[in-house]
Protein backbone atom coordinates (compact mmCIF):
# COMPACT_ATOMS: atom_id res chain seq x y z
CA UNK A 1 0.00 0.00 0.00
CA UNK A 2 1.00 3.25 -1.43
CA UNK A 3 1.73 6.12 1.88
CA UNK A 4 -0.69 8.66 0.58
CA UNK A 5 2.16 11.90 1.46
CA UNK A 6 4.58 9.84 -0.15
CA UNK A 7 1.94 9.62 -3.34
CA UNK A 8 1.40 13.14 -3.15
CA UNK A 9 4.92 14.02 -3.17
CA UNK A 10 5.45 12.85 -6.18
CA UNK A 11 3.01 13.88 -8.07
CA UNK A 12 0.83 10.58 -8.26
CA UNK A 13 -1.89 11.97 -6.48
CA UNK A 14 -3.48 15.73 -5.49
CA UNK A 15 -3.38 17.15 -2.31
CA UNK A 16 -6.15 17.52 -0.06
CA UNK A 17 -6.36 20.66 1.77
CA UNK A 18 -9.29 22.94 2.80
CA UNK A 19 -9.15 26.34 0.85
CA UNK A 20 -7.55 29.16 2.62
CA UNK A 21 -7.20 32.79 1.96
CA UNK A 22 -4.26 34.49 2.86
CA UNK A 23 -4.60 38.28 3.27
CA UNK A 24 -1.22 40.46 3.45
CA UNK A 25 -1.91 43.57 5.20
CA UNK A 26 -0.22 46.48 3.57
CA UNK A 27 1.69 46.13 0.29
CA UNK A 28 5.21 45.55 1.01
CA UNK A 29 8.15 43.89 -0.66
CA UNK A 30 7.42 41.17 2.07
CA UNK A 31 3.46 41.21 1.23
CA UNK A 32 4.17 40.87 -2.73
CA UNK A 33 6.65 37.63 -1.94
CA UNK A 34 3.60 36.22 0.74
CA UNK A 35 1.28 36.40 -2.52
CA UNK A 36 3.45 34.62 -4.75
CA UNK A 37 4.66 32.13 -2.46
CA UNK A 38 0.98 31.89 -0.71
CA UNK A 39 -0.47 31.04 -4.72
CA UNK A 40 1.78 27.92 -5.39
CA UNK A 41 0.70 26.65 -2.02
CA UNK A 42 -2.95 26.81 -2.95
CA UNK A 43 -3.64 29.90 -0.90
CA UNK A 44 -6.36 31.99 -2.71
CA UNK A 45 -4.14 35.62 -2.00
CA UNK A 46 -4.60 39.05 -1.90
CA UNK A 47 -3.26 42.05 -0.74
CA UNK A 48 -4.85 44.89 1.14
CA UNK A 49 -3.42 48.11 1.64
CA UNK A 50 -6.00 51.07 3.67
CA UNK A 51 -5.01 53.75 1.19
CA UNK A 52 -6.42 51.69 -1.14
CA UNK A 53 -10.32 51.08 0.22
CA UNK A 54 -11.84 49.41 2.85
CA UNK A 55 -10.99 46.14 4.31
CA UNK A 56 -13.09 43.03 1.94
CA UNK A 57 -15.06 40.83 3.69
CA UNK A 58 -13.24 38.13 5.33
CA UNK A 59 -14.33 34.37 6.46
CA UNK A 60 -13.30 31.98 8.55
CA UNK A 61 -10.50 30.72 5.65
CA UNK A 62 -8.75 33.68 6.04
CA UNK A 63 -5.20 33.97 7.80
CA UNK A 64 -4.16 37.22 7.65
CA UNK A 65 -0.80 38.70 8.06
CA UNK A 66 -0.01 42.25 8.85
CA UNK A 67 3.76 43.14 6.81
CA UNK A 68 4.31 46.40 8.55
CA UNK A 69 3.76 47.48 12.32
CA UNK A 70 5.25 51.06 11.66
CA UNK A 71 2.13 52.08 9.74
CA UNK A 72 -0.23 54.79 11.81
CA UNK A 73 -3.09 52.97 10.69
CA UNK A 74 -2.12 49.54 12.52
CA UNK A 75 -4.89 50.00 15.09
CA UNK A 76 -7.20 50.44 12.99
CA UNK A 77 -6.91 47.69 10.60
CA UNK A 78 -6.31 45.29 12.97
CA UNK A 79 -9.92 46.16 14.58
CA UNK A 80 -11.50 45.88 10.67
CA UNK A 81 -9.79 42.54 10.85
CA UNK A 82 -10.94 41.45 14.14
CA UNK A 83 -14.25 42.00 13.66
CA UNK A 84 -14.37 39.39 10.93
CA UNK A 85 -14.27 36.06 11.63
CA UNK A 86 -10.85 35.40 10.08
CA UNK A 87 -8.97 31.68 11.06
CA UNK A 88 -5.69 33.41 12.09
CA UNK A 89 -4.10 37.07 12.47
CA UNK A 90 -0.53 37.83 13.09
CA UNK A 91 1.96 40.98 12.94
CA UNK A 92 5.34 41.08 11.64
CA UNK A 93 7.79 42.28 13.93
CA UNK A 94 10.78 41.33 15.84
CA UNK A 95 10.60 39.71 19.23
CA UNK A 96 13.12 41.56 21.23
CA UNK A 97 10.61 44.52 21.08
CA UNK A 98 7.31 45.05 22.49
CA UNK A 99 4.75 45.19 19.90
CA UNK A 100 3.00 48.80 19.05
CA UNK A 101 -0.28 46.41 18.25
CA UNK A 102 -1.29 45.83 21.76
CA UNK A 103 -1.29 49.65 22.80
CA UNK A 104 -3.36 50.48 19.48
CA UNK A 105 -5.78 48.22 19.99
CA UNK A 106 -6.27 49.14 24.09
CA UNK A 107 -6.72 53.00 22.50
CA UNK A 108 -9.31 51.66 20.36
CA UNK A 109 -11.45 49.85 22.76
CA UNK A 110 -10.74 46.27 21.73
CA UNK A 111 -11.49 44.26 24.03
CA UNK A 112 -8.06 41.99 25.81
CA UNK A 113 -9.74 38.84 24.27
CA UNK A 114 -10.13 40.31 20.48
CA UNK A 115 -6.34 41.14 21.14
CA UNK A 116 -5.00 38.19 22.42
CA UNK A 117 -6.36 36.76 18.85
CA UNK A 118 -3.19 38.41 17.34
CA UNK A 119 0.17 36.46 17.09
CA UNK A 120 3.35 38.35 17.58
CA UNK A 121 6.22 37.26 16.62
CA UNK A 122 4.75 35.13 13.89
CA UNK A 123 6.84 32.37 11.53
CA UNK A 124 9.13 29.72 12.36
CA UNK A 125 12.00 31.02 13.85
CA UNK A 126 15.16 29.92 10.74
CA UNK A 127 16.76 33.55 11.03
CA UNK A 128 15.07 35.32 8.51
CA UNK A 129 16.46 38.55 6.93
CA UNK A 130 15.51 39.43 3.92
CA UNK A 131 11.37 39.61 2.29
CA UNK A 132 11.48 36.14 0.20
CA UNK A 133 12.81 34.52 3.61
CA UNK A 134 10.74 36.10 6.34
CA UNK A 135 7.79 34.99 3.90
CA UNK A 136 9.03 31.54 3.69
CA UNK A 137 9.17 31.44 7.21
CA UNK A 138 5.57 32.94 7.71
CA UNK A 139 4.10 30.46 4.85
CA UNK A 140 5.91 27.83 6.62
CA UNK A 141 4.17 28.77 10.60
CA UNK A 142 0.92 28.65 8.24
CA UNK A 143 1.68 25.63 6.75
CA UNK A 144 2.56 24.07 10.23
CA UNK A 145 -0.64 25.36 11.81
CA UNK A 146 -2.81 24.39 8.70
CA UNK A 147 -1.57 20.82 9.41
CA UNK A 148 -2.00 20.96 13.18
CA UNK A 149 1.72 20.77 13.76
CA UNK A 150 3.55 22.92 16.03
CA UNK A 151 6.21 23.65 13.21
CA UNK A 152 8.60 25.12 15.87
CA UNK A 153 6.69 28.65 15.46
CA UNK A 154 8.19 31.50 18.06
CA UNK A 155 6.73 32.12 21.30
CA UNK A 156 2.38 32.23 20.63
CA UNK A 157 1.18 35.93 21.32
CA UNK A 158 4.15 36.68 23.04
CA UNK A 159 2.41 41.16 23.68
CA UNK A 160 -0.91 39.64 25.70
CA UNK A 161 -3.18 42.31 26.58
Amino acid sequence: MTDPSCAVAHGEAEAETATRTLVAVFATPVAEYLLKYGADLGYRTLCHDPRDGALPPLDGTADVVVTDHHRPELGEVLRDVLAHPVRWVGVMGNPRHPGPHVEALKQLGVAPEQIERVHRPIGLNIGSRTPPEIAIATLAGLLADRNGKPGGFFQERSDRA
